[in-house]
């Protein structure tokens, strides 16, 4: 079930973990029966994932309520917390962080959804010969904290789109002080105002933010400016409305057209029944998969906020010379430093010279316990007789018709890239 997932997404990792265990490095269990095709139990697909979980949207409404509910009373208590009790405060409430994490309900509604993508387009593919038919039902689906974000950034730029002198003020932005100057301009109290409710929602989030020491838009609002005056320039107004009806309306248009030609097929009303079951899941549960990092980001910057604080109060008296050395010590030698107010500095500057060799380094996908780099390769025995693969960009213009794959495994691109 594990490669069968990673093979939808992480294709490079999946082959890194098939050669491990094509060693006989991980010795496998005896193989069982599987399922005669067609014959699958209902709500399960070839990963063998079963939906353990009603199909109640109200569900995810409650969890993401939950979530919120302990966030504010975490940003309540931790006021009162300073010294060594706030790092004990820390670890106390990443214990709650990790119980809402892994709570079954949590993981249910994730794997439920997970589940229906899949079912989705095996069954599609293999019933109507329509491949990854997930995509377009899955579009505009409500509690997708992440798309809300963007289109929310979409309505901040349609609250400065009426005021050019907004517009021109935020092209010439130098530092991250510019929203105490922009209510002096006409549409600034709006502007600010808009912004503000933005960043009171997703200004906890930035590029890496699985990293507690990364800047967050709220400490470094300039890095908004260029998506908002993008989306001044390249969108029309209302564009968040459209897009998401847009995305719905394609997704209810595709559900029907499945649901009618599945009728068509024999025992097609039984298929069709099953896949509007599995259309309702995707529907209702798959927009609460991004929300746990929501909600755990969340936290991680209402502890950083405290922990920056307290590194405060050691610059003051000595201890380090900025508030961000902190980010050099383990969390243990942290609160060694806030019990002694003692630090030997030379473990900062020591730490700081090697980091600038660190961040140059990519992580491999596979690592052994003895040391050993196993690096995936993308399967190409299926490849057209026509393709040159690997070619470099620069090549130059390619004579006749021949498709070029370009070779993207060095970067973060997930597949890929076909040119005609």
């Amino acid at each position: 079930m594990l490669l069968n997932t990673f093979g939808q997404h992480e294709p490079l990792l999946k082959d890194a973990i098939m050669t491990i265990i094509e060693r006989d490095f991980i010795k496998l269990l005896p193989s069982r029966e599987e399922p005669s095709p067609g014959k699958n139990n209902k709500g399960t697909s070839s990963s063998g994932l079963q939906a353990p979980i009603d199909n109640d949207p109200t569900i995810v409404s409650d969890l993401i309520n939950n979530s919120q509910t302990s966030i504010d009373a975490l940003k309540q208590n931790i006021l009162a917390k300073s010294g060594t009790d706030l790092l004990d405060f820390v670890l106390e409430d990443i214990q709650e962080l990790k119980k809402i994490l892994f709570d079954p309900q949590s993981s249910a509604v994730i794997m439920a959804a997970m589940n229906a993508l899949l079912w989705i387009n095996e069954k599609m593919d293999e019933w109507l010969g329509e491949k990854n038919v997930a995509d377009t039902l899955s579009q505009s689906v409500p509690n997708n904290i992440t798309s809300e974000m963007g289109l929310e950034l979409l309505d901040v730029a349609d609250v400065i789109r009426p005021y050019p002198e907004i517009i021109d003020y935020l092209q010439h932005v130098k530092d991250d002080h510019f929203l105490d100057g922009i209510v002096k301009i006409d549409g600034g109290q709006e502007t600010l105002d808009a912004i503000h409710v933005f960043l009171n929602k997703y200004g906890m989030r930035c590029a890496g933010e699985i990293d507690i020491t990364k800047t967050r838009w709220s400490e470094k609002p300039t890095t908004l400016v260029p998506m908002i005056l993008s989306n001044i320039k390249n969108l029309e107004p209302n564009a968040s409305h459209r897009k998401f009806e847009q995305g719905r309306q394609e997704a209810l248009k595709k559900e029907q057209e499945l649901l009618d030609r599945l009728k068509q097929l024999p025992d097609g009303e039984e298929k069709a029944k099953e896949t509007k079951g599995m259309i309702d899941l995707i529907r209702n549960f798959s927009g609460y998969r991004e929300y746990p990092k929501y909600g755990m980001i969340n936290r991680y910057f209402v502890y950083k906020q405290a922990l920056l604080k307290e590194a405060d109060r050691l610059v003051q008296a000595g201890v380090i010379h900025e508030k961000e050395d902190i980010y050099y010590l383990t969390f243990e030698e942290l609160h060694e430093v806030v019990h002694t107010n003692k630090l030997d500095y030379q473990i900062i500057s020591k730490r700081k010279e090697e980091y600038k060799c660190y961040e140059k380094l990519t992580p491999p996908r596979v690592i052994t316990s003895g040391g050993e780099i196993i690096a995936g390769k993308y399967k190409r025995e299926n490849l057209p007789a026509d393709v040159i693969v690997g070619l470099p960009v620069s090549s130059g213009v390619i004579e006749g018709r021949a498709r070029v794959i370009l070779n993207m495994e060095d970067t973060d691109l997930k597949d890929s890239i076909y040119y005609q």
